[in-house]
């Protein structure tokens, strides 16, 4: 396994890309994401563990999606059963895919810990006020600036908490699924290949930015043509469940042009 260093142009490839092959299978790809959300809200409601348990299985989702993007590349269609992939290889592979998702686990939970530490709970009073306030805020612009001030410097918090998680584990689940790396050597290879990278990365971001930034641009004008905010309303939902498909379709390209494999990569 040998790690790519990509130009920085290579982050607006990866999304593009990404869009391409989502287009290519539309409604297959919804239809797993759509599924995969089913199945994580259907753990995440088992009682103590529920939220512990998503988060675990979460590594081995991601293997799934990126499968299922090399699937539709290479001109297979993806079945039900490719989210299943990181489980399906060997045992040995499936006990390294779910130590990989404790590890997750519990770098989200001791995430959210330092986080709440840090930010008091401001940002669960906010959410839970939120509904109270919504009155004040539609008509006080004072109000409405406040709050959305407020609310932003708990998600920027939350955000660069985060990062060293998203850093640790961007690349991990598929260096251990198709190169067979230990769950803890994948962390160390993931954050090399993603800080060595970086400028492509923040590229790959704002470019994610600038699609979702059009897709309201898009929905708005759609409904000002109408004459309705319905097709706002209505139609966030979906656009914002194929935003997210689209984005973890990307997510093969990012590992894919990052490291080159010793042999073939298999599907």
């Amino acid at each position: 396994m040998k790690l790519n260093i990509v130009p920085a142009r290579a982050g607006v490839q990866w999304a593009h890309s990404g869009v391409r092959v989502f287009w290519r299978q539309p409604l297959a790809f919804t239809g797993l994401f759509f599924l995969l959300m089913l199945v994580m809200s259907v753990v995440a409601i088992v009682p103590m563990v529920g939220s512990l348990l998503m988060l675990a299985l979460t590594p081995a989702a991601t293997v799934g999606f990126m499968a299922a993007t090399e699937h539709v590349q290479a001109g297979r269609f993806p079945l039900p059963t490719v989210l299943a992939t990181a489980f399906l290889r060997s045992p040995r592979n499936m006990r390294a895919m779910l130590l990989l998702g404790v590890l997750f686990a519990g770098g989200v939970a001791l995430t959210e810990a330092i986080f709440g530490l840090l930010d008091g709970g401001h940002l669960a009073q906010l959410q839970a006020s939120a509904q109270k306030l919504t009155p004040d805020l539609a008509q006080n612009a004072d109000a409405q600036a406040a709050f959305a001030a407020a609310a932003l410097r708990s998600f920027a918090l939350l955000a660069l908490l985060s990062l060293p998680v998203t850093i640790l584990f961007w690349h991990a689940p598929a260096l251990v699924h198709w190169h067979g790396v230990p769950p803890v050597k994948s962390l160390f290879f993931s954050a090399v290949a993603v800080l060595k990278n970086a400028r492509a990365f923040v590229l790959y971001g704002l470019a994610w930015l600038l699609i979702s930034f059009a897709a309201s641009l898009l929905l708005t004008a759609l409904a000002l043509v109408a004459g309705s905010t319905a097709i706002i309303e209505y139609g966030i939902a979906p656009v914002g469940l194929m935003m997210t498909a689209m984005v973890l379709t990307s997510l093969w390209f990012t590992f894919r042009d990052s490291f080159s494999p010793d042999t073939p990569v298999e599907g």
